[in-house]
């Protein structure tokens, strides 16, 4: 039996990626009230260390260590915690990514511990070792130049596996999300401008993502921003708050906002936005559907041909809204379905719900399609090989039915009718009761006597997609890489 110095020495040139018996852990303790079948459950576990780089590891550990002259401990996991609606458990929002990226920082920096080892360790929840493997995984690709597949292999050992991330919906899943998939959306970021990390407000975000402070986030910054779905008066009814339109205007205005979408039945005059020199759309579908066909080229069209930045609502700002957003990514910068649902929930976590996943899958080719045809009309080739492509795709395309949503064309329906949208609870309304609730009673910082500074970010994004348009030609497969990683991820780990 090695003594504890003894085990510590080795640690330091222990290899990159190894298992270790819990037992033989610095730290681990029994507990004197564990079962004989706790405990020889205990002594088959390994403790798993893998090692970043010379000087930063990630660790999952079934006991809590302890810090030693050449090794620091710490964790996240009851300090950087998702706020659910309901089974949905992250990614964590991107100020929880800038915070730990600060941490990991400040601590590499620290002249104690530069003789030290610095080990995040997470513990044997398994939703906590997801949320902690996206938090250093993000570090990864922001700070050590790692491409999203290089990130996440260092992460997977072995049988080493972690759980998926589900959407905000009550009931069961039929799509996910995975740690890959949240690394490709951070790169891709990054790549246009969507994330500075220098120039992140965070102060601004964790603010105004607050029910009570107007529940809003940008999505690209400069050009999309979504937010919760005002009403005729600023009040506190049902579990949340209500905001009027005279509660966004004065932020909008100073952030160059020049047009309003409204997705959901009204709940507020449109002359309010107007008459405030604002422009405002409206372009209604049911709570928790998708949208027609019609609904969608409406609202890229309107995007594609306004100046400044457009705030788009329905009840909650999630599901709806995310939906047509992410079909907007997915048009100009080529994201796929899995990582604009992965950017829109790291900006606003519980964004597109339920089929609208589906629906954004379905919609990725053709989109993609569109939006090579886009950039190949703004290089003056308006009559190049795609037109013919896109022409016999489209007139190929009906509306999308899921799950037995079905759309009706614009003709048939105009845009639906409010009254479709029942005045009763709907999904929309249960959502942002949930996030009031829960945020009041989180524990915050008085923000009343706080000055919000503002930053200005370069996201310009038809500048982007003019200097993306090189991409066309090396973007030809819609197949993503690394599938068989992508398929090892989904796989759960029962322990």
């Amino acid at each position: 039996m090695k003594r504890k110095s003894e085990r510590r020495s080795a640690w330091a040139t222990a290899p990159p990626c190894s298992r270790r018996s819990s037992s033989a852990s610095p730290g681990v303790k029994k507990s004197r009230s564990s079962t004989p079948q706790e405990l020889h459950r205990l002594e088959q576990l390994d403790d798993l260390y893998l090692d970043i780089t010379d000087r930063l590891c990630f660790a999952i550990l079934y006991s809590r260590p302890k810090s030693a002259s050449n090794e620091h401990y710490f964790s996240i996991d009851n300090e950087l915690e998702y706020e659910n609606f309901y089974a949905d458990f992250g990614p964590l929002n991107l100020a929880m990514v800038y915070r730990y990226c600060c941490k990991i920082n400040k601590k590499l920096k620290s002249i104690t511990m530069l003789r030290k080892k610095i080990i995040h360790f997470t513990g044997t929840d398994q939703r906590k070792q997801a949320n902690a493997a996206f938090l250093i995984g993000c570090y990864m690709v922001i700070f050590l130049g790692r491409t999203p597949e290089d990130a996440y292999r260092t992460l997977i050992f072995g049988d080493t596996a972690y759980i998926p991330f589900r959407d905000a919906a009550y009931g069961s899943c039929s799509f996910y999300i995975t740690l890959l998939d949240c690394f490709h959306a951070v790169k891709k970021a990054m790549q246009y401008g969507f994330f500075n990390f220098n120039a992140f407000n965070l102060d601004e975000y964790e603010h105004y993502e607050k029910a009570e402070n107007g529940d809003f986030n940008w999505i690209i910054p400069e050009r999309f921003l979504a937010f919760c779905g005002p009403h005729s008066r600023s009040r506190l009814e049902s579990g949340y708050h209500q905001h009027s339109p005279e509660t966004y205007i004065p932020y909008f205005k100073n952030h160059n906002v020049t047009t309003i979408i409204r997705l959901n039945k009204r709940m507020y005059d449109a002359k309010r936005f107007t008459e405030a020199g604002f422009d405002h759309h409206d372009l209604f579908f049911p709570d928790g559907s998708t949208p027609a066909e019609s609904i969608v080229q409406e609202f890229l069209d309107i995007c594609e041909n306004v100046e400044g930045a457009i705030a788009v609502h329905c009840k909650a700002g999630l599901g709806r809204t995310g939906t047509l957003i992410g079909c907007y990514l997915m048009k100009h910068y080529r994201m796929t379905a899995a990582e604009s649902i992965a950017w829109l929930r790291i900006c606003r976590p519980g964004s597109v719900i339920g089929p609208q996943q589906q629906f954004l899958v379905m919609k990725q080719s053709s989109l993609w399609l569109e939006g090579d045809y886009f950039r190949q009309r703004l290089r003056g080739q308006e009559n190049g090989p795609l037109s013919a492509a896109l022409s016999k795709q489209l007139s190929d395309i009906d509306d999308i039915s899921i799950n037995g949503l079905e759309n009706q064309d614009k003709q048939e329906s105009e845009l639906y009718s409010d009254d479709d949208e029942i005045s009763g609870v709907t999904q929309g309304d249960r959502l942002r009761a949930l996030k009031s609730r829960r945020q009041s009673k989180a524990n915050t910082v008085p923000l009343t006597n706080r000055t919000i500074t503002t930053t200005t970010f370069v996201s310009r994004p038809f500048a982007i997609t003019v200097a993306a348009l090189g991409l066309l030609g090396c973007l030809k497969a819609t197949v993503q890489p690394f599938q068989g990683l992508r398929q090892s991820c989904v796989k759960v780990r029962n322990r």
